[in-house]
């Protein structure tokens, strides 16, 4: 018993105890972390397409073609008999959930089916899987390709159906790089000319030569416009011109036209290689392209394009305020009552709920001071709001005010691990207090500046809910960044990883076709959050060794 209360005296339990602890930590974040990777890496996948021969409830036999999602013990009770739940295991039976795709012609793409009812489950190797532009995916069989009015089927029509999907992929790709550079040039040029016009009107339009060159100037503009028109549908007439027949399991044969199809592939013939390469294109497709099919379906590019630029817009206001702000309360103000209050209110300002501070950006920032603006300086455009509604600056804004008394609090908390000494022996040396302050302060409290950074960016780059007030979107029509003047468009909408997330988890009509994106997006999101935590973290890593002989 005495060595017993000597052992917990000494603070031994209380050591493994915390050690236990984190360690339980470490472990439910790396499962955390592994289930979200196995769940969003395995959706690129191409797995097998399985041809069931199945046994309906009422005793007929049917063909199923799909792929195999999950399966599930299902129990159930006899109300006849009064029973509340199962009385013996076998009352009760598997469940498999299969995606049937074809959506447009069954209704839905997934359906679930008794692992008793099927009688034999096959992998043909001619089953083909077709990803659509919209539909979701095509599961059948491969019948032939019309290829420039030559129908060919066979080995020679897969490989002539591969050319002519490529064939029309690269003229898709024309015609959205002609409608994003071309007609988006255009289409922003009219726009001006328009509210040019209107402001012309608005001012008394007592400028004859000006409200010429701006007729002459828009009928240049549309000119061009109907000219690009004119050579988008011929491309569009091109890339439409091949059509494949394909054949669902029942035997229905419908036809596609390849401006239709995203890619094919026959998941069964492929080799541990073609699998592997299958996979990783399919990764760089969903980096790379723009989401369809009710964000179900497609890439994911505009939402990191938004969250990246978004943080860094964020990091940008944030940084100097939350310095200036700390360098003042520590190095400036008087340390009395009304110091001490102003502290405690900061650090309690950490603590109000993200949406607070979404609707006070919605009030000040959306609605007061961007309604000014448009009434000050965008007058022409009204009613149609330009700053006076939700945007990618006001979102930053937001999330700036929102992230300020974390840089505050980690900022003064650096600062005053400065010796005094360091004060001192500057000013005695015949620094002015500013000198001091930028020469030497700044420069040895810049590590803990840094780690205010990261823990900022870290809360800002997953915030949903004050941004679905002043700017996210769950699709925008286009980057908030472009090729006309000035570049970047702060007034523009935007899409946010984290808000996908929302979307596609708990807003999409097809939820079992969204489970795997939600996951891959949420594995992405917390890849860019670490990225951007590793390279503040270098940052600091780097001041760190730059001013270790100083900060001892």
């Amino acid at each position: 018993m005495k060595g017993t209360r000597k052992w917990l005296r000494n603070g031994t339990p209380f050591i493994w105890l915390n050690a236990a602890a984190v360690s339980l930590s470490i472990l439910m974040v790396a499962g955390l972390l592994l289930l979200i990777g196995w769940k969003g890496l395995s959706h690129f996948w191409p797995h097998a397409l399985y041809e069931f021969d199945y046994v309906e409830a009422d005793g007929s036999r049917t063909v199923i073609v799909g792929q195999v999602r999950r399966s599930e013990q299902v129990q159930y009770a006899d109300p006849e008999a009064g029973e509340e739940a199962p009385s013996e295991p076998s009352r009760g039976f598997t469940r498999i959930l299969i995606e049937t795709g074809n959506r447009d012609l069954a209704g839905g793409d997934f359906r679930w089916i008794r692992a008793d009812g099927v009688r034999s489950r096959a992998t043909p190797a001619d089953l083909v899987v077709v990803e659509r532009q919209e539909w979701g995916n095509f599961f059948g069989r491969f019948v032939a390709v019309d290829r420039a009015g030559e129908r060919l089927s066979g080995d020679a029509g897969w490989t002539a159906f591969l050319e002519a999907i490529e064939r029309s992929r690269k003229l898709q790709d024309e015609i959205a790089e002609l409608q994003r550079k071309v007609v988006g040039r255009i289409n922003y040029q009219l726009e001006k000319n328009r509210l040019a016009q209107r402001r012309l009107v608005l001012d008394g339009g007592h400028d004859p030569d000006r409200a010429r060159e701006l007729e002459i100037e828009r009928a240049a503009l549309e000119r061009e416009y109907w000219a690009s028109e004119e050579l988008l549908v011929d491309l569009a007439g091109q890339a439409r011109r091949d059509r494949v027949v394909l054949e669902t399991a029942d035997g229905e044969r419908i036809e596609l036209g390849l401006d239709a199809v995203v890619d094919t592939w026959r998941p069964n013939t492929l080799s541990a290689i073609g699998k592997l390469g299958h996979f990783f294109s399919k990764i760089g497709y969903f980096l790379s392209a723009e989401p369809r099919e009710a964000n179900t379906q497609g890439g994911i590019f505009p939402a990191i394009f938004g969250t990246v630029v978004m943080v860094l817009l964020m990091a940008v206001v944030v940084a100097p305020f939350g310095v200036v702000a700390a360098v003042y309360l520590s190095e400036y103000a008087r340390q009395n009552a009304v110091t001490r209050i102003i502290r405690i209110t900061v650090s309690n300002l950490a603590g109000v709920p993200s949406i607070v501070y979404g609707v006070f950006g919605l009030g000040v920032f959306v609605y007061t001071i961007g309604g000014g603006i448009d009434h000050l300086f965008f007058e022409a455009a009204l009613p149609a709001p330009t700053f006076g509604t939700g945007g990618l600056f006001w979102a930053s804004l937001t999330l700036a005010l929102l992230t300020l008394p974390v840089v505050i609090v980690s900022t003064e908390e650096g600062l005053a691990r400065i010796p005094r000494s360091m004060r001192e022996g500057s000013l005695a040396l015949g620094a002015t207090r500013w000198e001091t302050l930028w020469r030497t302060i700044i420069p040895m409290a810049s590590p803990g500046i840094i780690t205010g950074l990261i823990l900022a960016v870290a809360r800002a780059a997953g915030e949903v809910a004050p941004l679905m007030l002043v700017g996210v979107v769950k699709l925008a029509p286009s980057l908030p960044i472009d090729g006309n003047f000035p570049y970047l468009h702060l007034e523009r909408k935007f899409m946010h990883l984290g808000f996908h997330i929302y979307d596609v988890g708990l807003q999409s009509p097809n939820v079992e076709a969204a489970k795997p994106l939600a996951f891959a997006t949420a594995l992405l999101l917390i890849t860019v959050v670490l990225l951007l935590n590793l390279v503040a973290i270098n940052v600091r890593n780097s001041l760190q060794k730059k001013f270790i002989g100083l900060d001892t």
